[in-house]
């Protein structure tokens, strides 16, 4: 066992703290890395906080991971000692149900083993996230980063980039559609990019009025305060809701055009109702999306690094992340808050 730095929420409505665990020893299909980056994402909160009611603790946050690999097992094929790599939300699946068959692994019919607070495929390890120094992972669930880029910046694309990667690629979303981001935070900011450099005609749907001027400078044609009451109806080919607070869903349902597709990536924290009639008389569809498979997530890693995308951060220290975790509920991030774990 590796005794491993971290830092872990050890309740619900406690600060997260310094902390130790241990990482398994390598086994024949483990990589070893040495972490170097980990961005916050909002998932993080909702589970330190309990929020969704499934939380299990001491946790350890973070699926945003970026690092160097420092030992692999002795049956590793795709990576060596040295190279620079990522883990986002999954450490493992089935491998062997529908999904897992067809690169669908966050939706595996047994269960993925989540990042953090989740347990291994065993039931009853844990598995702690990034927010530490170093992780070990199998093989299959490790990614390839381009080791030129700045890493910092690429790690929210282990989560913020392939959760909204996947549902832009899936709706086949490019050059002629109206799409509409919902919200532009950490998840929105890297939709307005992808979209755009997709060839879509992006517009930012938000209630934050002085985010204007950041979303023209991201890539997006337009901009619409929602809290105006003239907003478009019958408009948008897609909208993507990257929202984790309570919204006005008919409000942006009646924006879609006649079988408009929303497509929900953020998940608020209270119920939401929603008029169905706006969906009937529309021939309008809601759907969801869960990140991403891992050979998509590569697939998207490539994109980004051959468009230049990459996330707008700010970079903190480990002991600055309850402070983070503050600012971000206050909407005081532009866009990711990322970890400088080399900080612990």
């Amino acid at each position: 066992m590796h005794p491993t730095k971290a830092y872990a929420a050890t309740s619900a409505n406690e600060p997260l703290v310094p902390f130790q665990i241990s990482r398994r020893d390598v086994g024949p299909n483990d990589v070893f890395i040495d972490i170097a980056y980990c961005g916050i994402c909002h998932s993080d909160i909702h589970q330190a906080r309990n929020e969704w009611g499934s939380s299990t603790y001491p946790m350890v946050p973070g699926h945003e991971i970026v690092g160097t690999v420092k030992e692999v097992g002795k049956d590793v094929k795709k990576f060596k000692v040295g190279d620079t790599v990522g883990v986002g939300c999954m450490v493992d699946s089935c491998r062997t149900c529908g999904s897992c068959v067809e690169n669908l692994e966050q939706y595996c019919e047994t269960r993925p083993a989540f990042t953090y607070n989740s347990t291994e495929l065993d039931g009853k390890t844990p598995t702690q996230g990034g927010y530490s120094s170093q992780i070990v992972v199998k093989e299959d669930f490790v990614l390839r980063v381009a080791p030129n880029l700045p890493l910092e910046r690429v790690a929210p694309l282990l989560c913020a980039g392939i959760t909204t990667y996947s549902p832009l690629k899936h709706w086949k979303i490019g050059p002629g559609h109206k799409v509409a981001v919902a919200g532009l935070g950490g998840l929105g900011h890297m939709a307005v990019k992808i979209a755009a450099a997709l060839g879509a005609e992006v517009t930012v749907l938000s209630t934050s009025p002085a985010k204007k001027d950041d979303a023209l400078k991201l890539g997006a044609k337009h901009f619409i305060n929602t809290k105006e009451p003239d907003t478009p109806k019958n408009h948008f080919d897609f909208i993507l809701s990257t929202v984790s607070a309570p919204y006005a869903l008919n409000q942006y349902t009646e924006m879609l055009k006649r079988d408009g597709s929303m497509i929900v990536v953020g998940v608020p924290s209270e119920p939401i109702e929603l008029n169905i009639g706006s969906l009937i008389f529309g021939r309008r569809s809601i759907a969801g999306s869960l990140i991403g498979g891992i050979a998509e997530t590569q697939e998207m890693l490539d994109f980004c690094a051959k468009h230049n995308i990459l996330a707008d951060i700010e970079l903190i220290s480990m002991d600055g992340v309850n402070e983070a975790y503050e600012r971000m509920l206050k909407g005081d991030v532009h866009y990711r808050y990322v970890i400088d774990v080399k900080s612990l």
